[in-house]
């Protein structure tokens, strides 16, 4: 007797996934910025344990905060773009090495404060009431399955 296949890999689809990508018009710290959004929200954002990359030379650490809308049952969690601490594992010995002690998440959107996430399929990030004069409105991005971000985002959901 032959033994089914369960699933092939080759056959398995996987969907992109939409991410919002959040720009501050003033700097101003997390701490601020995630006080002034729960004030006008019923979403309680909270600092959950930090997104870690592991590159040849540094570790990076990415700020997380996460609430959960209780009337739409979502969960959103922001991440920061910019890598808030990293720490050093080997000494570089390259003189061109690509690799510095920051990092962003999305190399070619550095202007991005935080990337917001969903694990819904169809995600609405406009039941975030953002701080008016703060924060400019939301831009959907997509996300493919060979993105580096993506890869990541799917690991820590």
């Amino acid at each position: 007797m032959e033994i089914q296949k369960l699933y092939d890999l080759d056959d398995i689809e996987f969907e992109d996934i939409t991410i919002g990508l959040v720009r501050l018009a003033k700097n101003i710290p997390d701490h601020e910025f995630f006080f002034k959004i729960n004030q006008g929200n019923d979403l309680k954002f909270s600092r959950i344990k930090d997104l870690v990359f592991h590159g040849v030379y540094y570790d990076y650490y990415f700020p997380r905060f996460e609430a959960y809308h209780k009337f739409t049952k979502t969960c959103f969690t922001f991440i920061s773009n910019k890598s808030s601490d990293s720490k050093q594992k080997k000494l570089q010995t390259e003189l061109f090495s690509e690799e510095e002690n920051i990092k962003f998440l999305l190399n070619n959107q550095t202007e991005v404060e935080y990337i917001l996430h969903s694990p819904e399929q169809f995600t609405d990030f406009s039941v975030i009431l953002l701080p008016e004069n703060l924060v400019f409105p939301i831009q959907d991005y997509n996300l493919s399955s060979e993105d580096e971000l993506y890869q990541i985002i799917q690991y820590y959901e």
